[in-house]
């Protein structure tokens, strides 16, 4: 069965909220829903946050979609703490729902997952941040990643990377733990905390520091303010190769061409190419 491509936005809700508080003996507050394109959530009447996701059978693999539940036995990460989860299989379609409850987040995303002007953030927040990435970078989990729902392999790598840079040597030498999608719209401020863990995995080293690199490219000091405080990662050769990944995802066939970060995308990635090229 094809599975019909779906926006949560648009789509009526109502029965898969009723189900969830149902599972999770929970009351939505229905004023404070907040629908994406692949998933809604709500705050609750104990005060906490449930996240409900719909993804495709296909998109789950050997995992099981179970990424926020998971992600609650990693360790020195400034993350909401998980409570409580439900899955169960559409009746219609081959598509998994799952509903997590966590902790409150401490305060508002950042933004939108691309940024158009800058945050304004404390010294204190990018300090939380590294700490946080340096802590993921340092464990270790038989979970693969999967960015943008894709589970990250060497083939997927190489793939996306030639579809912009053909003849890139693309072999992959370190894997860390990885949130695999790391952008404004997953973070908070004024307190930093990272929240929406369904992707996380191992992944080459830079991915995260690559994808908030491409969520600022809108805002050249943002951008510079990523790469400097992710420098290790990001002038690594896998961080480089991250870089190159990110970049193809924004120049590739099915580059916006309104988008404002071609440009920087562009002269970076023209750039790591040369760097890569000379060894």
């Amino acid at each position: 069965m094809t599975l019909r491509p779906v926006d949560l936005r648009k789509e009526p809700v109502e029965a898969v909220l009723d189900r969830v508080e149902q599972s999770l003996t929970v009351h939505l507050n229905h004023g404070t829903v907040v629908r994406k394109r692949r998933s809604v959530g709500a705050r609750t009447d104990r005060g906490t946050w449930v996240r409900i996701e719909r993804r495709g059978l296909d998109r789950i693999g050997v995992q099981g979609g179970d990424g926020t539940a998971s992600a609650e036995a990693l360790h020195g990460i400034a993350k909401p703490a998980w409570f409580a989860g439900v899955a169960w299989r559409d009746e219609t379609e081959p598509v998994m729902w799952r509903a997590d409850e966590t902790e409150l987040l401490p305060g508002a995303p950042v933004g939108n997952a691309v940024v158009a002007e800058d945050p304004g953030l404390a010294e204190e927040w990018w300090v939380a941040l590294s700490t946080s990435l340096d802590a993921l970078a340092a464990q270790h989990t038989n979970r693969i990643a999967t960015p943008d729902t894709e589970t990250v392999t060497h083939e997927l790598v190489a793939g996306t990377i030639h579809s912009v840079f053909p003849g890139v040597d693309t072999t992959v030498a370190e894997w860390h733990p990885a949130h695999a999608d790391l952008n404004w719209a997953n973070m908070t401020a004024p307190v930093f905390n990272v929240f929406d863990w369904e992707d996380w995995g191992m992944a080459p080293r830079g991915l995260d520091a690559a994808n908030l690199w491409g969520s600022s490219l809108a805002v050249p000091a943002l951008a510079d303010r990523v790469r400097r405080e992710r420098r290790d990662d990001l002038e690594s050769r896998d961080g480089k190769l991250m870089t190159l990944f990110v970049a193809a995802k924004i120049l590739g066939p099915y580059a916006d061409l309104d988008d404002p970060r071609l440009g920087a995308a562009r002269e970076m990635a023209e750039r790591v190419v040369k760097e890569l090229q000379a060894g």
